[in-house]
C-alpha cells in the first residue's frame, strides 16, 4: 500500500468527521469473530461488550471484553438467536452500537431494525438491503432484473433427466444447511423433503429451490464495501472452492488463474448487485465459475465473511474499522488502495475428516502457532469446545509476495503448530495445501475433497513407533524421582500406546550406559526431561516435545509431525467391551429423526441410514455397519445423547 493509501484508510477510521461517534460496541456473537471485532475496537479506543450463554461463561471472548452480559441458557435458540434479549443487553451495558459478526442474527433484517428502533447504531447494511437478499430465490429475481448473470432455477415438479444433476438449496440461511446434490430423478422427492426439514430446523424457513449443479465449478467471491454517500468499493476476488459439506475450508485472495476479462465481469456484477439494493457497509457477492469460464451469481452475504482476513492482508486494510467508520456516517477514502501479494487462510476445525467430518468436543489444552502468520482464534489454552456451537477453533492466515510462497508458509506453520486437545483437521489442511492440484492451482473446484479425501486422510504411520518411544521415556522421567534411570539390573520397562488401529508396545531400559530399547537399534538418548526428549537416530538428532493430559492422552510434536496417543493400561478392563454390532454416539448431540418406519426386528442393509444426529450445526447420518437385523433401537427423536450412548444394535 502506498503512503497516500495508508493515510486515506487511517482517516476513514479516525472519527475525524461524520454523523455519530461510536464509543461502546456490543458484539452480538461469540468465539473467533467476537474476539476479532474486539481487537479493532481496542485499537480505535472503543469500549467492548460481550454476550455469553451459560455454555460460554468462561469463553475467551467473555474474558477479553470490558463488560459481559449473560444470556440465560445454552442452546443458540435460547441465547444468541434472541434479538430482543441482545438489544436489552446492549442497553443495559450502555453500548451505543451493535456489531453482529457473522452467523446467528447477522443477516436478520428484523434484528437490524430492532437495534435501530432502540436508538442504537447498527454496524451493518440497512434492514431493507438485508431483506432484499434474505431469500436466495428473491435475490436471484432481483439480480436478474439488474442484469447480473445467474443460473436459471429448475422447477422440481417439471425436472427431467436432462436437467440432472441438480442442487437443492434452502432459500434462507447458509453454511451448507439444507443443500443436497441430486443425480437420479428417483431421489429428487426424498432429497427435497430432507432439505426442507433441515432448513426448517436450522432457519425456521423450509423453503427450498433447485438449480443446475455445475460439476467442477469454482466458488469465487467479491468483497464489497459501500458508504452512505453512494460509493462502492470492490476489493478484488477470493477463491473459496475447497469445501466440505458445502462449507469453506481454505480460502485465498486474489482468486488465482482468473482471466482478466472474467475478473472484470465479476467485479462489475458485484458493484451492480450492491447498488441495486442500496447497500451500505461490508458484504460479499458470491459467484459460481463454471469450467467453461462463465460466472453466475449465487448469493450475497450481507455481513462480514469468515474469510475476510485474506482481503485485509492483500489490501492492508482493517475491514472492521471501515465498517465502524461507515456506520458513523463517514465516507470511504477517496482512493481505493492497491492490492499486494497473495494471502491464504485455513480454517482449523475440531473435527475428524476421516470419520465423516465428525465434530469433536473437549478441552483445548494447547493452541500455539509459529510467528510469521496471523492467527484469528476463538479459543485459548484451557478453553472447552462444546456441542452447542460450530467446531471452528481458529483461522490461520499467511501472506507472501507470491501465491507459492504464501501456500508454503501456511503449510509449514500449520505443521509446526502445537494443537493439543480434540481431534482436528490440521493434518488435512497441511496435505491439502501441499497437494499438487492445489499447489499448482490446477484443481481448484468444489469437488476437490470428493476426489482426494481418501488420500488426504490416509493414516501417516511412519515415525509412530519412534514418537511412542519418546512418550514412554518422557513419562518415565516425569514419574520417577530418579529421572527414569535405574542403577540395579531389572527387566525392561513396558509401556503401551495406541494410535488409530495400532498399538505400540515399547520395551526399554534406562541405566548408566544410557538407553537400551528393543526394536530401536541405532537409537541413542541425548537428553531427557519430562516434556522433551532428544534422540540420535543413526546420526540424525531429533527433538520431541511431549505433553500428557489426564491419565491417558499424550501429544508428541517433532519434525516427524504431530502424534496423539492413548496411553494404555497394562491390564485392560474386560468390562469396557461392548456388544458386537453396537452403534454408539460418536459425539454429544440430539437425535433429530429416525428413518421412516424403522423398528426393532427390521432387516437392514449395510450403509442403510438408521437415524440422524445433530451436533455443532451439522447433521450426521448413523448407518448400519453391515447387513443384519435391528435388534435394539433405544433412542427416539428429540433425545439428547452423550458420547458413547447406545443408539442401535445390528446383529448379523
Amino acid at each position: 500500500m502506498t503512503t497516500s493509501d495508508s493515510e486515506a484508510v487511517a482517516a476513514a477510521a479516525s472519527g475525524a468527521e461524520g454523523g455519530v461517534e461510536i464509543r461502546s460496541v456490543l458484539v452480538a456473537n461469540r468465539g473467533e469473530i467476537a474476539r476479532r471485532i474486539f481487537r479493532t475496537c481496542r485499537e480505535l479506543g472503543i469500549a467492548t461488550v460481550a454476550v455469553y450463554s451459560d455454555a460460554d461463561a468462561d469463553a475467551a471472548h467473555v474474558r477479553e471484553a470490558d463488560l459481559a452480559v449473560r444470556l440465560p441458557g445454552r442452546a443458540p435458540a435460547d441465547t444468541y438467536l434472541r434479538g430482543a434479549l441482545l438489544v436489552q443487553a446492549a442497553l443495559a451495558a450502555g453500548a451505543d452500537a451493535v456489531h453482529p459478526g457473522y452467523g446467528f442474527l447477522s443477516e436478520s433484517a428484523a434484528f437490524a431494525a430492532a437495534v435501530a428502533d432502540a436508538g442504537l447504531v447498527w454496524i451493518g447494511p440497512p434492514p431493507a438491503a438485508i431483506e432484499a437478499m434474505a431469500s436466495k430465490t428473491r435475490a436471484k429475481e432481483l439480480m436478474a432484473a439488474a442484469g447480473v448473470p445467474l443460473l436459471a432455477p429448475v422447477d422440481p415438479a417439471a425436472a427431467a433427466a436432462g436437467d440432472l444433476p441438480l442442487l437443492v438449496k434452502a432459500a434462507a440461511g447458509g453454511g451448507g444447511r439444507g443443500m443436497r446434490i441430486v443425480r437420479e430423478l428417483a431421489e429428487l422427492e426424498g432429497e427435497l423433503r430432507a432439505a426442507r426439514a433441515e432448513a426448517a430446523a436450522a432457519f425456521g424457513d423450509g423453503e427450498v429451490f433447485a438449480e443446475p449443479y455445475v460439476e467442477g465449478g469454482r466458488h469465487v467471491e467479491v468483497q464489497v464495501l459501500a458508504d452512505a454517500q453512494g460509493d462502492v468499493w470492490t476489493l478484488g476476488t477470493r477463491d473459496c472452492s475447497l469445501q466440505r459439506r458445502h462449507q469453506k475450508v481454505v480460502e485465498e485472495a486474489p482468486a488465482p488463474g482468473l482471466p482478466d476479462a472474467l475478473r472484470d465481469i465479476l467485479l462489475r456484477a458485484a458493484a451492480q448487485a450492491a447498488r441495486a439494493i442500496g447497500y451500505r457497509g461490508a458484504g460479499t457477492v458470491e459467484f459460481l465459475v463454471s469450467p467453461d469460464g462463465r460466472g453466475y451469481f449465487l448469493e450475497m452475504n450481507t455481513r462480514l465473511q469468515v474469510e475476510h482476513p485474506v482481503t485485509e492482508e492483500i489490501y492492508r486494510l482493517d475491514l472492521v474499522a471501515l465498517q465502524i467508520a461507515v456506520a458513523e456516517g463517514r465516507p470511504l477514502p477517496a482512493v481505493l488502495p492497491e492490492p499486494h501479494g497473495h494471502a491464504v487462510e485455513a480454517r482449523l476445525y475440531a473435527e475428524d475428516p476421516a470419520a465423516g467430518w465428525q465434530p469433536q468436543t473437549g478441552t483445548v489444552h494447547r493452541i500455539a502457532v509459529p510467528d510469521g502468520v496471523r492467527l484469528d482464534s476463538g479459543v485459548s489454552d484451557g478453553d472447552t469446545v462444546t456441542v452447542h456451537y460450530d467446531p471452528m477453533l481458529a483461522k490461520v492466515i499467511a501472506w507472501a509476495p507470491t501465491r507459492a510462497e504464501a501456500v508454503r508458509k501456511l503449510a509449514g506453520a500449520l505443521q509446526r503448530a502445537r494443537i493439543h486437545g480434540p481431534v482436528t483437521n490440521r493434518e488435512l489442511l497441511v496435505r491439502s495445501l501441499r497437494h499438487p492440484e492445489f499447489a499448482t492451482a490446477t484443481g481448484l473446484d468444489t469437488g476437490f475433497y470428493d476426489r482426494n479425501l481418501a488420500a488426504l486422510t490416509a493414516p501417516e504411520t511412519a515415525g509412530d513407533a519412534l514418537c511412542a518411544l519418546a512418550a514412554a521415556l518422557a513419562d518415565a522421567h516425569g514419574r520417577s524421582r530418579f529421572g527414569g534411570y535405574r542403577n540395579l539390573p531389572a527387566g525392561p520397562q513396558v509401556k503401551r500406546y495406541a494410535r488409530a488401529d495400532t498399538t505400540h508396545e515399547i520395551r526399554y531400559r534406562l541405566g548408566r550406559e544410557g538407553l537400551t530399547a528393543e526394536d530401536f537399534p541405532g537409537v541413542r538418548l541425548v537428553a531427557l526431561a519430562a516434556d522433551e526428549v532428544v534422540l540420535d537416530v543413526d546420526g540424525l538428532r531429533r527433538t520431541f516435545t511431549v505433553a500428557r493430559y489426564g491419565d491417558d492422552r499424550v501429544h508428541v510434536d517433532s519434525p516427524l509431525g504431530a502424534r496423539t496417543f492413548t496411553a494404555l493400561p497394562r491390564f485392560p478392563d474386560p468390562a469396557a467391551r461392548t456388544e458386537p454390532g453396537s452403534l454408539l454416539a460418536p459425539m454429544p448431540g440430539t437425535v433429530v429423526r429416525i428413518a421412516d418406519g424403522l423398528a426393532e426386528g427390521d432387516r437392514v442393509e449395510a450403509g442403510q441410514p438408521l437415524l440422524w444426529l445433530e451436533a455443532m450445526k451439522m447433521e450426521h447420518r448413523i448407518t448400519a455397519p453391515a447387513a443384519g437385523t435391528l435388534t435394539a433401537l433405544p433412542v427416539r427423536a428429540g433425545r439428547q445423547v452423550e458420547v458413547g450412548t447406545l443408539l442401535a444394535v445390528v446383529a448379523d
